[in-house]
Formats: C-alpha cells, structure tokens, sequence
C-alpha cells in the first residue's frame, strides 16, 4: 500500500526534479535515451515548434531497455521521429552513451565532429530528471547555456503510463539521492535542496522505496 503521506511525498520531489524552464529557441535539442518514448514526442514537439534546428538523440541500451528496445534507445528515439515527420537530415544519433554523464560527453563531441556551432542546447529527459540532466550539463558543458524540459505531464499521469506506482516512487527516490550525492563524486555541480524535499525523500525511504538507490 502506497500512503496519502506516501504521494504528498513523492509529488514533493517530483515538483523539485522540474526545472521549471521556459522553453526558448537554442542552438540544439539534445533528447536522452531512457525507456520512456515520451522524450523522443517531447523533442519533436519542441521541434516542431521551432526551438532548435537539429536534433541528437544520445543513448544505448540498460537493463531496463535492452527487451524493449534492442536497437539501442537513441536509434528507438530517432525511428519515432522519423514516424512524426521529422526529416532524417534535422536528426544526429549518439548510440554509445550508457549514462548521464557520457550523455552530455559523447553529444558534445559528436557536435563538434560535425562542425556544429552551439552557444545553448535544450535539454529533453523524463520528468523526474530534470534537474540531474541540468546538473549534468552544467558541470560537463559549463560553456552552453542550459534549458531543461520533458513531457509536462503530472505525477498521476506518469504512474498511469508506466504502471508501476511503486517503481515510480523507488525511482523518484534514486533521483533525488543521485541530486544529494553527485556533487561530491564530480558529476554535476550542487544545488541547494529545500528542507521540505530533504524531509520527504528521508520519509520515502524509511518507507522502503528502495529499489533505486546506489551504494553511498
């Protein structure tokens, strides 16, 4: 059973791991790789909207994509937008990235390859990370300007579309542990954490959401 104080927690920290962003026209849209399809919609929306010329797709494959997307989850990405429209000529692939880091490693180099100018990139994650791909990208690219985006959709909304309401709130959970814990490891700069998130993640956790936390 999942509690009424159980929810007001976890939309805590999903109302923390948003940015917030407005987005803007930048010189690039950059969607990661997860097993979530909705990010790749997102982008071409975004898109289409006219908020970046081009598009990378970085990412390939984890535990939880390999079935689902054994092409690896950036060619995945790309096969949808092509579904939606978009030209193939608007669309790079970075297949190779395994995690955030390498997400905003390899996407910079496969830029810099192809000659691309970039003073800002609009960034395209699950919701509930948000805040850790910023986090990212400012300590790996602090050069670029940085605007964060996902789905927009609402907690319950997420729930519904994964099924799982027990592995959302686990991943919740690991989000927001990553947020604690990166800084120190060099992996994304800090950022303050109200005392209201710190305490309900601390709650989520004596509950038992779990299952996606790392070794501290």
């Amino acid at each position: 059973m999942i509690s009424a104080q159980n929810w007001a927690d976890a939309q805590k920290l999903w109302d923390f791991q948003q940015m917030g962003h407005e987005p803007r026209p930048c010189s690039v849209g950059i969607g990661l790789g997860s097993h979530d399809l909705g990010v790749a919609d997102a982008t071409v929306d975004l898109y289409r909207r006219g908020m970046f010329p081009l598009i990378v797709f970085t990412g390939a494959t984890s535990r939880t994509t390999q079935g689902r997307m054994p092409k690896g989850e950036a060619q995945h990405y790309w096969q949808r937008a092509v579904e939606l429209g978009v030209p193939t000529s608007a669309i790079l692939v970075e297949p190779n990235a395994r995690n955030t880091g390498e997400n905003i490693q390899f996407c910079r180099a496969l830029l810099d390859e192809k000659g691309v100018d970039v003073a800002s990139i609009l960034l395209v994650s699950k919701p509930y990370e948000e805040r850790r791909a910023y986090a990212t990208a400012r300590k790996i690219w602090p050069e670029v300007d940085v605007v964060s985006a996902s789905t927009g959709m609402k907690l319950e909304e997420y729930v519904d579309s994964i099924g799982d309401a027990h592995l959302v709130l686990d991943m919740l959970v690991g989000a927001q542990q990553r947020l604690l814990i990166y800084p120190e490891r060099g992996f994304t700069i800090a950022q303050e954490v109200p005392d209201r998130v710190l305490s309900a993640y601390g709650r989520l956790r004596c509950a038992g959401f779990t299952s996606r936390l790392i070794p501290e």
